[in-house]
């Protein structure tokens, strides 16, 4: 391991203890395991991760969506 030094704002650092306490292990632990996730996501768009990630997780009740969906959006918008 190699030591090193950072500083948080007090809201970080409480919110860090909370969790590292939750989680039932140590502040330095738990900003190593937040460093390795936000490190393996790389250059991945985390917005686009989401996006995928909710593809089938709604039913809009409609049979047609993907043949109406221009339709759909116009009556939806007021349109």
């Amino acid at each position: 391991m190699v030591r090193t030094q950072i500083q948080l704002t007090a809201a970080q650092f409480e919110q860090l203890k909370l969790r590292a306490a939750a989680d039932g292990i140590s502040m330095a632990a738990e900003i190593r395991r937040a460093l390795d996730s936000h490190l393996k996501q790389g250059n991945e768009d985390p917005a686009r991760n989401r996006a995928v990630a909710s593809i089938g997780g709604f039913r809009s009740g409609r049979a047609d969506v993907s043949i109406k969906h221009d339709d759909h959006l116009a009556e939806a918008f007021g349109d």
